[in-house]
């Protein structure tokens, strides 16, 4: 009889692919370069290496659960299928117009980013429902077949379909669905209220048409993963994890790829509020930094906050606005394009910008030496001495401190006069006050101040800059759990399996109709008990409920979490209560005399979380040995200083090491400035204190 419980968490990032094996509940972990071309490659690779790492074979393994930003990149990068969109007569350009508002109202050259699909890609249909759900014009099937034609003369591989109210009614969809599928039974369709059945057409337009866009390319790719595997021996189950925190089938994230754009660092998220809960902290900023991006994360009481709309790809310096919508439930966090592989330059008013181009992989930075000429922040890490030329990633991969300097020199150095040193701090200070700012942008639009916030770090490039980052920040207390270069596939591990279910029905609480939403939320906790279920047939499941509540007049809503007893015996006083307490915690003041909307109703299902112990934490006791010294630039005293060299894996429960200090392993390196000294706790936790 087995007893062995063997899972796999993988993330492919956008410069690493990270892979964690958990040999019931022992962890063996590596990183590989991520294979653009064929990203399964570097999955089997980091596999075979864990488990040769764990003395096990790929065929042990009980259940994979991946996460990947390649539906990320796809529509960033606008490397999808070829892919058109049916919508409501009068409706075709809504993708385009978006909704007219100025994402930077003072530049007067302002471009718009451009759809996603052109004009000529763009077809209509006749037939309208009205904001009730009612027909108001049938639609009549010729119609739509005319449409089909001429979508079959275009060579499409993948349509999407979003018509006016939907969300309400979709039999029109359903309609033009059935007829693609009979006349085109090779091409992908995607309809809007299955992706994403809420109110706000351009939101809901825009969802639909990115997920139609990856269709094609992520069924391709997680069709290649599970024959790969298959041909490794490989006969479990695979997972993937989706932006709202949650673990899907690889059918659902198939059907359903743009619910993957956020998986890699919803995975952080999840591992952060795992810390969290061991350290018993209530106020937790994750920062997550890899090879590419940097996500900052607020989670309060052990959970992450979520969303239901989020941007990818925003193209005006990080702008809210300036992005494509995505109307999908996700974790709520701030994104930038700023990872070791992000590149540095000087703009037209001499200003150094770091990002969001990234040397990714192929070719990295300019100290990978794999052809990479333009400086990125790793480059300025390594000048910094922040990393071990010869211990990166592992040993793994040889740093070239000159290619660096070179660098650096060229394409800051000789625009500012300045040295490959003053260029490697500028750009070092350029990247960590972004995030800062980022941090204090986010933090500020949800009301918190981060000074009583614990900071967690992760990820590859998290630990060299986090402590600077607290320093910023005024964050007194910074958490590097162990396996923090691959945070994110860990948190894949500790996810539970979840689906959140949402639908747009309006109503007021002039109007409350307590039959109407007792059924309307028990639909919507049996669809999301079905997805669940399609993953794990016997875990109980849990309900989750929210609604999204405005006062008339108002623009957006604010979430409102319901207790089950509360959703499945609706009342309107309740329903107020919740509202004017969250709605005054948030803006410090009700509104009298004005009627309220809910706009939106939503069910997550879940497994029970898992259950986590309680660390007992310690004082310091004792200095860490340490292996040598080397030159560090601290960036508050703006000076090299000699600091202690020191092996995490050799400090013991209550060593201490003072800053300037680096503590090394093999997939990344914390960096303790001056100011700071650090503990380890006894989870394996190095637990960062400010000494002021």
């Amino acid at each position: 009889m087995k007893t062995t419980t063997i899972r796999l968490g993988v993330d492919i990032g956008g410069t690493f692919t990270d892979v964690v094996l958990e040999k019931n509940g022992e962890p063996f972990s590596t990183k590989v370069l991520t294979t653009y071309a064929a990203p399964e490659n570097a999955i089997i690779d980091g596999m075979h290496q864990v488990c040769e790492q764990a003395g096990v074979t790929p065929s042990q393994i009980d259940q994979i659960i991946h996460g990947t930003t390649l539906a990320t990149n796809a529509l960033i990068e606008r490397r999808g299928a070829k892919t058109a969109l049916i919508t409501t007569e009068g409706f075709r350009d809504v993708i385009e117009m978006r909704t007219e508002s100025r994402f930077e109202q003072y530049d007067l050259n302002l471009n718009l980013p451009d759809p996603l699909l052109p004009r000529q890609r763009r077809f209509t249909v006749p037939g309208r429902v009205d904001a009730n759900g009612q027909v108001l014009i049938d639609l009549d099937r010729s119609d739509v077949e005319a449409v089909v034609e001429k979508i079959a003369q275009g060579g499409f591989e993948s349509v999407a379909v979003g018509l006016i109210h939907s969300y309400l009614n979709p039999a029109h969809e359903q309609l033009v669905r059935d007829v693609l599928q009979e006349k085109l039974p090779e091409v992908s369709v995607s309809i809007s209220s299955e992706v994403s059945p809420q109110m706000r057409e351009y939101e809901r337009f825009n969802t639909v048409v990115a997920n139609a866009y990856i269709k094609p390319l992520m069924a391709s790719y997680l069709g290649r993963l599970e024959e790969r595997l298959k041909g490794e021996g490989v006969a479990c189950r695979i997972f993937l994890m989706h932006s709202g925190g949650g673990i899907i089938s690889i059918q659902n994230a198939a059907d359903f790829p743009v619910r993957l754009v956020e998986s890699g660092p919803a995975g952080g998220a999840v591992f952060a509020a795992h810390i969290a809960a061991r350290y018993g902290i209530d106020k937790v900023l994750s920062f997550d930094m890899g090879g590419t991006t940097a996500k900052i994360c607020l989670i309060k009481n052990q959970t992450p906050k979520t969303s239901r709309v989020f941007e990818v790809a925003r193209t005006y310096r990080f702008k809210k606005g300036s992005g494509m919508p995505i109307s999908i439930p996700v974790i709520d966090m701030v994104e930038i394009g700023a990872g070791g592989g992000s590149l540095a330059h000087v703009d037209s008013m001499r200003q150094i910008r770091v990002g969001p181009e990234s040397a990714g992989s192929e070719p990295g930075p300019a100290c990978y030496g794999r052809g990479g000429e333009k400086p990125g922040v790793t480059d300025a890490d390594l000048v910094l001495g922040k990393l071990d030329p010869d211990n990166f990633a592992g040993g793994s991969i040889k740093l070239h401190p000159e290619e660096s300097k070179s660098a650096l020199k060229n394409h800051v150095g000789e625009t500012l006069d300045m040295d490959a040193v003053e260029s490697a701090f500028g750009v070092a200070e350029v990247v960590d006050e972004n995030m800062a700012n980022a941090a204090r942008v986010h933090a500020v639009e949800n009301g918190e101040d981060l000074s009583e916030y614990t900071m967690i770090a992760f990820g590859g490039a998290a630990p060299l800059h986090a402590g600077r980052l607290c320093e910023k920040l005024g964050v007194e207390r910074l958490l590097v759990p162990p396996g923090a270069g691959v945070g994110s596939a860990i948190g894949f591990l500790r996810a539970p399996f979840s689906f959140e279910a949402n639908r747009s029905v309006y109503m007021t609480l002039s109007d409350f109709d307590p039959d109407k939403i007792s059924a309307l939320l028990r639909d919507l906790q049996a669809e999301a008990t079905g997805f669940v279920r399609t993953c794990d047939e016997v875990s109980p499941i849990l309900s989750e409920f929210k609604v999204y509540m405005r006062y008339t007049g108002q623009g957006w809503e604010i979430p409102i979490e319901l207790t089950e007893e509360q959703a499945m015996a609706p009342d309107a006083a309740t329903f107020e209560a919740r509202f004017i307490e969250d709605y005054t915690k948030l803006f410090g003041r009700p509104v009298e005399g004005m009627d309220i909307e809910i706009t939106v109703w939503s069910v997550n299902a879940t497994t029970p979380p898992e259950e986590v112990a309680r660390v007992s934490e310690t004082q310091a006791a004792g200095t860490a040995t340490q292996e040598g010294t080397r030159p560090l630039f601290d960036a508050a005293k703006a000076q090299y200083l000699d600091a202690g060299i020191i092996r995490r894996d050799l400090m013991q429960t209550g060593q201490c090491a003072h800053g300037p200090a680096a503590v090394t392993e093999a997939e990344t390196t914390i960096i303790v400035p001056a100011s700071r000294y650090a503990i380890r706790q006894p989870d394996g936790c190095i637990d960062v204190v400010s000494k002021g």
